[in-house]
């Protein structure tokens, strides 16, 4: 169980990422994922809409080394992104995919295909 203190770190790095947007145009969005923190980017040229930072990865990055440097990392990378993507996502969704056994990542696949097939 996560304590007060690792939760209000990781909403303090998650404000730290995002501030490299302009400011007003992010807001936090309290959903009922515990996971994850999320944010609504309302930017008119920005094409970026969302960003979603899992706690997990967060927790990790608040006891890091090198935090600085990956924070910085993350600040250019959504800059980066915020142009062509619609959502930004840390850790990216195919990490994720990694950690998932490859047994459950093939049920997942044949159920897919079942789907389509279906149709």
């Amino acid at each position: 169980m996560k304590t007060k203190h690792g939760t209000a770190e990781e909403t303090r790095i998650a404000h730290e990422i995002v501030s490299v947007l302009p400011e007003g145009s992010v807001t936090r969005v309290c959903g009922d994922d515990r996971e994850t923190v999320r944010f609504r980017v309302n930017g008119g040229e920005m094409k970026l809409r969302s960003i979603v930072l899992r706690r997990d990865s967060l927790h990790r990055l608040d006891s890091d080394p090198a935090r600085a440097i990956k924070i910085e990392y993350l600040q250019r990378e959504i800059l980066e992104s915020a142009t062509h993507r619609a959502e930004f996502r840390y850790p990216p969704v195919s990490a994720l995919a990694k950690k998932t056994p490859r047994s459950i990542r093939l049920r997942a696949a044949a159920l897919a295909v079942a789907a389509v097939l279906v149709r």
